[in-house]
C-alpha cells in the first residue's frame, strides 16, 4: 500500500494550524506502518483530547477518540481483550503527562505492548495556549503571562524510571530519524515511548517570540544532538535525541495469559455448590 491509502481523505483538509508539526508526525507514522506492511485491520489508534488527538480522525485504522488523559487506559483495555492487535496512542503534553500522567506511569510500569507517542509542542494548543508539564520555566503562556516557574518533566527519564522498555526522542526536523524510531518502537514487544518535539507557531511560537515554523524547526536542529555524539559531549546543554532504552522485559499481556493458564491447570473443575469455576 501507499502511505496515503492509510488516510481518511473525507476528513481533509485537516484542522491543524498552518506550520503545525503534527502533520509531519502523522506522515512519518504512516510511512512506518507502510514500511512494516501492517494491515489496517490489525491496527487500533487510540487518542484523547487535543490537537494531537485529531490523528485518530485522519488515520484509516480502527480508531477510538476518547477522554482527555485517558487514551492509555482505553488502549490497555483494547490490548488486554485483543492482544493480537497493534496499538498506537498519540498524545499531547497534557494528555500524556498532566491529566494522563498516572496512566502513563502505570502503562510503563506494566510494560503493556503498545506505542505511546508524545507530541511535545510545550503548550496546550487546542484550548488556548496554556502552559503544560513539558513547557518548562521561563515560558510565556495564557496561564503564565509573567512566564512559568514550573520545571518541565524529562519525558525520557520519566519513561525509563517508570519501566518503559523502549524510549526514544527526536523532532519534526529530523524526519528520517522520526520514521526510523517509529518503526523500531512498533516492532518492539513492550511499552514503547516516542517523544517528538513538534512546533506550534500559533501559540508557543507567537507567545515566546520563537518565530514561525521554519525558525522553530531550525531551533530543533540547533538545540538538539544525538546521544553519544561529539557534539553533545562538547555541549552538554543541548537536548539529547536518540534511543534512550531498548531492552527485553516481560510483557504484561503475555504474563497475564500465562497466569490464566496456570489458574486453569490448578483450580478444581467445580466450585462450591457444583458451579463451574469462572474463566480468566
Amino acid at each position: 500500500m501507499k502511505p496515503q491509502e492509510y488516510i481518511r481523505k473525507r476528513f481533509f483538509p485537516h484542522l491543524w494550524c498552518a506550520g503545525c508539526g503534527h502533520g509531519t508526525v502523522l506522515n512519518a507514522l504512516l510511512r512506518s506502518v507502510d514500511e512494516l506492511e501492517i494491515s489496517k485491520e490489525d491496527i487500533v489508534m487510540v487518542s484523547g483530547i487535543g490537537c494531537s488527538a485529531r490523528m485518530a480522525g485522519y488515520a484509516d485504522f480502527h480508531t477510538m477518540h476518547t477522554l482527555h488523559g485517558r487514551a492509555l487506559a482505553f488502549a490497555t483495555g483494547v490490548k488486554m481483550s485483543r492482544p493480537e492487535l497493534q496499538l498506537l496512542v498519540p498524545m499531547g503534553d497534557g494528555d500524556a503527562l498532566a491529566i494522563g500522567g498516572n496512566h502513563f506511569l502505570h502503562a510503563a510500569r506494566r510494560n503493556i505492548d503498545m506505542t505511546a507517542i508524545i507530541l511535545n509542542n510545550r503548550i496546550y494548543g487546542m484550548t488556548g495556549g496554556q502552559f503544560s508539564p513539558l513547557s518548562g520555566a521561563g515560558i510565556s503562556a495564557t496561564t503564565a503571562p509573567w512566564t512559568s516557574i514550573d520545571p518541565a518533566f524529562d519525558a525520557m527519564k520519566l519513561a525509563q524510571a517508570a519501566g518503559a522498555s523502549f524510549a526514544a526522542r527526536t523532532t519534526t526536523f529530523h524526519v528520517h530519524e522520526l520514521q526510523k524510531y517509529f518503526t523500531r518502537a512498533i516492532q518492539h514487544k513492550g511499552f514503547s515511548v516516542v517523544e517528538v518535539f513538534s512546533q506550534c507557531p500559533t501559540y508557543f511560537g507567537r507567545k515566546n517570540k520563537a518565530g514561525e515554523a521554519p525558525e522553530m524547526l531550525q531551533t530543533f536542529k540547533d538545540s538538539t544532538a544525538k546521544l553519544g555524539s561529539k557534539q553533545l559531549e562538547e555541549n552538554p546543554q543541548l537536548i539529547p535525541r536518540g534511543i534512550f532504552v531498548e531492552q527485553e522485559k516481560r510483557e504484561y499481556g503475555e504474563a497475564y495469559a500465562q497466569l490464566c493458564e496456570q489458574a486453569r491447570e490448578q483450580r478444581s473443575p467445580k466450585r462450591r455448590y457444583g458451579k463451574e469455576a469462572p474463566r480468566c
